[in-house]
């Protein structure tokens, strides 16, 4: 398969991306256009068009006649996020229990094999990927659907887990337990398992 041509505008998107997804950049933290064009070196037009990605996605929230800012989740977002996640994955662990779930194993061997000084919004960003791959084999484009309106939020809560991961092992352990009792089932231990995790990932 041919590689796809990166634009600048998506090179931009995909390096502020990573410092907010890596904490580098804060929740609240301002980033106006013609100091993003001076430090990366763009026209201001491409500056625009990036951040209007990033705008997007959610992970950047922009008011009229002022600077995009990076979205603050608060822990009351975290909380009704999590009222509405837990539902869907404990549909994904009943509707995969004895199943093993090649993308998601993927993911976490991905995920084990980053290097000790990878950023963290690498670790976001194959923690997403083993999530995703996880409702994706549901085969319910309505889950993803629901699942994917999430997406932006779950990511910039990830970038909270820093604190309870401090330790990666910690992480890829529990990830392995996870897909393990998916795998193995039966469908109450994989949905307990699931929720067993996301109180953790949470602080709960």
């Amino acid at each position: 398969m041919p590689f796809r041509p990166v634009s600048t505008v998506d090179a931009l998107a995909e390096a502020l991306r990573g410092r907010i997804l890596s904490g580098e950049l804060e929740p609240g933290t301002p980033l106006p256009e013609q100091e993003i064009a001076a430090t990366y070196g763009v026209a201001r037009p491409t500056v625009r068009e990036a951040l209007a990605v990033l705008v997007h996605e959610g992970l950047l929230r922009r008011e009229r006649n002022r600077s995009a800012q990076v979205r603050l989740v608060t822990l009351e977002d975290l909380s009704d996020l999590m009222y509405v996640r837990r539902p869907l994955e404990d549909l994904m662990a009943r509707a995969l229990a004895g199943r093993r779930v090649e993308a998601a194993e993927s993911a976490l061997a991905r995920l084990e094999s980053l290097p000790e000084e990878a950023p963290w919004s690498a670790i976001v960003a194959e923690h997403m990927a083993l999530h995703q791959a996880l409702i994706e084999a549901v085969g319910s484009p309505r889950l993803e659907r629901l699942y994917g309106a999430l997406a932006a939020e779950t990511q910039l809560g990830v970038v909270r887990l820093r604190e309870v991961y401090k330790d990666r092992d910690l992480l890829i352990t529990e990830h392995r337990d996870l897909l393990d009792a998916i795998a193995t089932g039966p469908a109450e231990a994989a949905q307990a398992a699931v929720a067993t995790h996301l109180n953790h990932s949470w602080g709960e």
